[in-house]
């Protein structure tokens, strides 16, 4: 609160970047935590509210008549333009916002504030949904083949590496000590996805230190052993995720890739996925294209292009399916490194296993895919998204790019996931919300360090709770997509750019309705119908038991009473949707439809689950309706108050229309 300048300001106006529609005026508010605007028609006095940790840039325009522009760019990439009235005001709000977006300490994040209203228990269950070691006995590595080893324990080896790690049979410690001596930052040829079906494996490691000549036997020895632990291959894929100009200069800086002289039985590739740096320009550009107002074709079509964006997207897919192919086809294993491990072998890594395995396209399997090859591995969150005051130039990109290729396969395989968009759209929001502790510090030594599961609830738990809003209305758990490996097409054609993601708050820009979206408002409707009939059959079945129970009538009564009863049960399903509405306040988490009108579905904000950061008080709905697009994440943006003791993301009401 202390550097909270100015608390309030009235009379401020928020503009609309798309639209032509007048400009809001309201009161805009600091809280320690929030950006809170409040519109001051009585009516609706709809709110938004923005983190300070989502805010990546403020720009303080020049001062016109109406007052003193104030832009805020999020991480989210949602845009929020002010119009302040005074110059000294603006100046005093965009001094506040310059320090309270930017936290030097990792206290001062909004994790460790955050009260959903759970017990210690709840949150220590929360943090438990996820076991890495569960999940390497889901893969079936074999005992015989790969060994649990314990080298890692109290990071002595490798400090960014997690304590349990799965190595090769024969690496002993002497083995694992040299390899890792020999590899940038320690970080040592180990296990990330075993293939049960021909004992394939992919490995992942960071660069080995060799320049020009220099080697290292117990390297040699540790690749020679992953070869082994694949009885049915002769020869393992190394596999360099840059490109060979950019390793051949790390080779100058006494760094580099493996020489095929020292290294018996190996097949070398080169990839080409770029460095963080041209990453996080060519995200740049993306988004100076989202930002321009009513682009001819030619303007957006031209800078989408020229950003380089869904080349990089097509390269990491691309080196994906390679890793894929090898494993399942050519029964190869294959070691997997960039430079230091943790940006680009974690994409290549995660996307090859969810082309391969069909548990990592479910709900729960890609909360595991990301704990595992992004969280356990060393990911360094912090640098790349900006939690805390840093260098710029480490910031990146990374993660974003993975959820896109995921976006990209789903567009290709719509039946193939059990989640939709707007899961990827709200792990997105909270890799960079700081809402949540699961992404927080760069490995799991700073995490222990900082008791973040002691100080902070778990995002994988609450979006399991929430799972009901996140389901596929397409996904077909016998369809062979589903079961089998997917062959993603990497053709031009077949790339398309995710306005769900970068354009998803201006709803001016693209058509507010979808297919997905249209049979998940069905999908749910019939939940709740079958939910409330569900209902009626206890709640006659009591009235049946409590009238045999007080009933005197005579014997000879009772069948005439029995059968009327069971009359009413069989043709329950038919009760009007009048019958429905009066009993609406016995549902508690699902409303049903109302009136005489059976196209109308009534979806509260229950029944959204509080869990979408982009569906709020925001949604356009000067007409009373609102069409399906309000179940896409290409709502609005407001984050209700900590005092209600909702989840930020929670919506309001939203009414749809079938």
């Amino acid at each position: 609160m202390e550097h909270i300048r100015l608390p309030k300001v009235e009379n401020v106006r928020l503009l609309d970047r798309i639209s032509s529609r007048k400009p809001v005026l309201g009161t805009l508010y600091l809280t320690a935590t929030h950006v809170i605007f409040v519109e001051n028609i009585s009516e609706t006095r709809k709110e938004t509210w923005i983190l300070h940790s989502l805010i990546s840039g403020i720009e303080k325009q020049a001062t016109t008549a109406s007052g003193c522009p104030l832009l805020l760019r999020c991480k989210n990439f949602q845009i929020i333009q002010l119009i302040i009235p005074q110059e000294r005001d603006c100046h005093d709000i965009y001094l506040s916002l310059a320090r309270l977006s930017r936290p030097v300490k990792y206290e001062e994040l909004y994790c460790f504030s955050f009260n959903p209203k759970l017990d210690k228990a709840e949150r220590e269950e929360g943090w438990k949904l996820i076991d890495m070691k569960a999940e390497y006995i889901r893969m079936g590595v074999p005992k015989s083949l790969w060994q649990l080893s314990d080298v890692n324990r109290d990071y002595r080896v490798c400090d960014t590496y997690p304590t349990d790690l799965y190595v090769p049979k024969p690496a002993s410690v002497p083995i694992i000590v040299g390899s890792s001596k020999f590899r940038s930052r320690g970080r040592f040829p180990t296990l990330s996805y075993y293939y049960q079906d021909n004992n394939a494996s992919i490995c992942r490691s960071s660069q080995p230190l060799s320049g020009f000549s220099a080697r290292c036997l117990e390297d040699e020895q540790m690749l020679q052993a992953i070869k082994k632990a694949n009885p049915g291959s002769d020869f393992l894929y190394v596999v360099d995720t840059r490109p060979k100009l950019n390793a051949m200069a790390n080779r100058a800086a006494g760094k580099g890739y493996e020489n095929e002289d020292n290294y018996s039985d190996i097949k070398f590739q080169f990839i080409g996925i770029e460095n963080i740096h041209v990453m996080r320009n060519s995200l740049q550009k993306v988004l100076e294209v989202c930002e321009l107002r009513s682009p001819s074709m030619g303007e957006f079509l031209w800078g989408i292009e020229s950003s380089g964006w869904l080349k990089h997207i097509k390269t990491i897919l691309d080196a994906g399916i390679f890793i894929a192919k090898a494993v399942s086809e050519e029964g190869a294993s294959v070691l997997v490194h960039c430079s230091d491990g943790w940006d680009r072998t974690a994409q290549v890594c995660s996307v090859s296993s969810l082309l391969l395995d069909p548990y990592y396209r479910t709900i729960k399997g890609f909360m595991v895919l990301i704990e595992k090859d992004w969280i356990s591995f060393g990911h360094k969150f912090n640098h790349r998204y900006g939690n805390l005051e840093g260098d710029p130039k480490e910031v990146s990109p990374v993660i974003d790019q993975f959820l896109e290729c995921v976006w990209q396969l789903m567009e290709q395989f719509p039946c193939a996931f059990e989640f939709n968009e707007r899961f990827l759209v709200h792990i997105q929001h909270h890799v960079y919300s700081c809402q949540y502790g699961n992404f927080l510090c760069n490995c799991e030594k700073e995490r222990k360090e900082m008791r973040i599961q002691e100080r902070t609830y778990s995002l994988w738990s609450y979006l399991w709770k929430q799972r009901l809003d996140y389901m596929n209305p397409l996904y077909r758990p016998d369809h062979s997509q589903t079961q089998g490996i997917l062959r993603p097409n990497t053709t031009p054609c077949h790339f398309r750019f995710w306005r769900g993601l970068y354009n998803r708050f201006e709803k001016g820009m693209h058509p507010r309705q979808s297919v997905t979206d249209f049979l998940q408002a069905v999908k749910e409707e019939t939940q709740q119908l079958e939910e409330e009939m569900e209902f009626m059959e206890k709640r006659l079945a009591k009235l049946e038991t409590r009238e045999v129970n007080e009933t005197n009538a005579d014997y000879n009564d009772q069948p005439k009473i029995h059968n009327f009863q069971m009359c009413i049960t069989k043709h329950s399903p038919a009760n009007t949707p009048q019958d429905y509405s009066t009993n609406l306040k016995l549902f508690p988490s699902r409303s049903p439809s109302q009136g005489e009108d059976d196209s109308a579905l009534i979806l509260t904000q229950d029944h959204l689950k509080s869990s979408d950061p982009d569906l709020s008080a925001n949604s356009d709905q000067e007409s009373g309706v609102e069409d399906l697009s309000c179940r896409s994440p290409s709502g609005g943006d407001s984050l209700p108050s900590e005092d209600s003791g909702k989840d930020p993301d929670s919506d309001e009401a939203v009414f749809l229309t079938a």
